[in-house]
């Protein structure tokens, strides 16, 4: 019989073998040399379904890796291995990845893929009329089992290489503690990555690329702290660094770093082995961890949650539904109620996916988040009622404006497009520890009850706006209007009635109205000045420098040269870069190191000293965040504030002359160990008091009944759905802004033939001078996308 199943007493095997047969490796298989009396001893990584070939004959095959005790016999360890015939029918059946083979008889053949591939240069050949055997090995008291159930196959000992002693050009076998990690993505071919840095009590630390077409072969991480075991995973130096990527049959196993949570292994294949010496090793690496690395603790609650703060966030899926072509909705809850009142996103009729009962029974502790970008696809496909941990979630801030006291701040959930800082979404199963934890939270909050409370501030309400009613409507022809389409809505006070302009001008301030309007004409007609930089602490408007002028302030500093002792530092490394007619300039990049590694450049800090400005465009496309400095006597410095303090991709962060007290470039250390490069965070430690990018402009609006002059201004980028820090740099958003003003007010038509706009207004007070006065401004109001 060709194929025999074995199985192995107490970690030995059986004398299955004839006592004179010799084992081969790889690097004895030589072609002309007589196999008879040798057996090949492997593990299967690979393998594939049966087939057929050309002439019908039955054909399986399976990659292997040498089974051999210490160091490796040479550099290559994996073989191409095929089956014929009868043979090739038995071994399909009962070979599977994990399964340790001996063979005997086999032939020796080149390799026709062996560049591509990277096994072996010859491969192995087995037929039942040749005279091969094959042995499957089992045993039954292996101590892991496989995803499928308790067929096991036999444990093979491995090797694990501390961090500290990788080298390159080598295939290893590691434990790690997951110090950083991002969520799967889709590279720019057609398989996925996921990008995870691990420490281990060697206190080397690996950063890994992690690669596969099948998005469940990835790692399965879910939060840092997570203790992680790669198989076969090859090292490579890079930038003086070690590096880990994926090679034939890699594998891995992920498991809760928590002490005390349970032992269950998340694996990237179907078969895999956990033996009692991988349990003791955790349990090392998880007391470890918690004495020696700075473990974040549970990820933030929605009540938790402050302003302008990007956090990790734990919840439930119950809602669903596309916005546009570049945003997409996630309506989730965690059990706790966000302290400060939160946007909600508007979606046309019966897109919304989820049980609307079950949503309006969680209205008060659901918050909307739009998902931007590449972060889409999965989004989409994520299923109500799922449990996800979504990474670097953004708790956007708007702010009410100035002078007004009745207008409350407001949170915009966000998650912006790309990896940096580790953004994305992971879905949880209802076995994750923390999960289970969540589930058992939620399901101690009586909703019935909260319903109740909800159902009489409802109530309470609507009393209120009964003793209002005697409030001055507009026309009834006006009111038969109103069912004509809008060029905007309005995304708050749907129960606020409509008044008119004739009204809000004889009322005293401050209040809020719902108008239907007409605009007549706006400033400033010339787009781009309407973009400003506003100081919160001065309350001061400035202009954005124009480009002329940014220019001059960069050839100005880059015709000082460079101090050489201020390179090469404990904490950034220093690169000579080629600049564009150097002349007496010289161009140098200072790469900002974490945890004393260089980070891939959509994550990287850096720091410029002698760019001109076309140059700083093209470095700010390159690398995520980019800081102009020069050499000022002993240490590297801000540039005046007349330039931007840090640029990321097309936002250019500028701060106030005024209120800024400028600190040393070294403080930027203090902030090194965060995750991500958080702009309110550098200009903190950099004595920077931000500016804020804002569109102001203001518009002459007409009913019939009057006309009223109102700003646009903090609410400019709900109503525009452009992001005014951006807009200066992006054409494309330019040509939005034009086209959407074109829109609700044409140069050629007249007033009767333009569009009508739904509108919130506020009036409030201000004074100019001594002089006091009542000024309206438009708020809670977006444009219509598909106007």
């Amino acid at each position: 019989m060709p194929l025999h199943v074995c199985k192995e007493d107490n970690g030995t095997f059986k004398a299955h073998l004839q006592g004179h047969q010799q084992k081969t490796t790889l690097a004895d298989l030589q072609p002309g040399i007589d196999q008879g009396n040798t057996h090949f001893m492997g593990l299967v990584l690979i393998s594939y379904p049966l087939t057929k070939l050309g002439n019908g004959l039955e054909l399986f095959k399976a990659v292997l890796e040498e089974s051999i005790e210490g160091k490796p016999s040479s550099s290559i360890t994996t073989i191409n291995t095929f089956f014929f015939g009868k043979l090739a029918e038995e071994c399909a059946k009962v070979v599977h990845q994990g399964d340790t083979l001996v063979l005997t008889g086999f032939a020796l053949a080149r390799s026709p893929t062996s560049k591509k591939d990277g096994h072996h240069c010859y491969q192995l050949e087995l037929s039942e009329e040749s005279g091969a055997t094959v042995y499957l090995y089992v045993r039954s008291d292996t101590v892991g089992t496989s995803k499928a159930g308790q067929s096991s196959t036999v444990a093979r000992k491995y090797t694990y290489t501390p961090l500290n002693q990788l080298k390159g050009g080598t295939v290893v076998n590691v434990y790690g503690v997951v110090k950083f990690f991002k969520p799967p993505y889709r590279s720019k071919g057609t398989d996925y990555c996921s990008v995870v840095t691990i420490v281990d009590q060697s206190d080397a630390k690996l950063t890994c690329m992690i690669f596969s077409g099948n998005l469940d072969k990835l790692p399965k991480i879910y939060k840092i702290g997570d203790i992680v075991r790669f198989h076969r995973i090859k090292i490579q130096e890079f930038n003086n660094e070690m590096q880990g990527i994926t090679s034939a049959g890699f594998a891995a196993l992920v498991f809760d770093g928590t002490v005390g949570a349970p032992l269950i292994p998340r694996a990237s294949s179907k078969m895999f082995h956990c033996t009692s010496e991988d349990l003791n090793t955790l349990e090392i690496l998880r007391n470890w961890a918690v004495n020696h690395l700075s473990i974040p603790g549970p990820t933030t609650k929605l009540s938790a949650v402050q302003p302008m703060q990007y956090f990790d966030l734990t919840c439930q899926l119950v809602g669903k539904a596309e916005v546009n072509a570049k945003s997409f909705l996630l309506k989730v809850w965690d059990g706790t109620k966000c302290l400060y009142p939160s946007w909600k996103v508007l979606v046309e009729d019966g897109a919304l996916e989820g049980n609307e009962a079950r949503n309006h029974q969680l209205q008060n502790l659901i918050v909307d988040i739009t998902v931007y970008d590449n972060h889409l696809q999965v989004a989409k496909s994520l299923k109500v009622g799922s449990f996800l941990r979504i990474h670097s979630l953004h708790a956007k801030m708007q702010m009410p404006s100035h002078g007004n006291q009745t207008e409350a701040s407001y949170i915009e959930f966000q998650l912006h497009g790309g990896t940096g800082y580790g953004r994305g979404i992971t879905t949880l199963p209802e076995s994750n520890y923390d999960v289970k934890d969540l589930q058992k939270y939620m399901d101690s909050i009586d909703l019935k009850e909260m319903q109740y409370m909800e159902d009489m501030s409802l109530s309470e309400l609507d009393g209120t706006l009964k003793e209002h009613s005697d409030q001055e409507l507009l026309p009834c022809d006006d009111l038969e209007r109103c069912h004509q389409s809008s060029a905007t809505i309005i995304t708050a006070h749907q129960h606020l009635k409509k008044t008119s302009l004739k009204t809000i001008l004889k009322n005293i301030a401050p209040q809020k109205y719902r108008v239907r309007v007409k605009l007549k004409t706006y400033q400033p007609k010339k787009l781009y000045q309407s973009v400003k930089l506003y100081c919160p602490k001065c309350e001061s408007l400035q202009e954005v420098p124009d480009e002329d002028n940014l220019d001059s302030i960069l050839q100005d500093c880059a015709a000082k040269l460079p101090n050489p002792k201020l390179q090469n530092t404990s904490w950034y490394h220093s690169e000579s870069w080629p600049a564009e007619n150097p002349g007496q300039r010289q161009l140098v990049i200072h790469f900002v190191k974490k945890d004393e590694m260089l980070q891939p450049p959509e994550d990287s800090l850096i720091m410029i000293e002698g760019a001109v400005l076309h140059e700083v465009c093209r470095l700010s496309q390159r690398f995520g965040s980019v800081i102009p400095v020069i050499s000022n006597g002993e240490s590297l410095s801000l540039i005046d504030l007349s330039a931007p303090y840090l640029i990321q991709g097309k936002k250019w962060h500028y701060g106030c002359k005024h209120c800024s007290s400028l600190k040393n470039i070294e403080c930027l250390q203090s902030i090194i160990s965060e995750s991500f490069w958080d702009p309110a965070s550098i200009a903190k430690v950099l004595g920077v008091e931000p500016l804020y990018h804002v569109l102001i402009m203001k518009f002459t609006l007409v009913d019939g009944t009057g006309n009223l002059e109102a700003y646009l201004w903090d609410n400019s980028e709900v109503f525009f759905q452009i992001s005014a820090s951006e807009i200066l740099m992006d054409e494309s958003l330019q040509e939005k802004l034009q086209k959407i003003m074109t829109m609700l007010c044409p140069s050629k038509q007249n007033l009767d033939e333009r569009p009508w706009m739904e509108c919130c207004i506020k009036s409030y007070n201000a004074k100019d001078g001594m002089k006091s006065q009542i000024c309206y401004q438009i708020f809670d109001t977006m444009v219509v996308e598909n106007m």
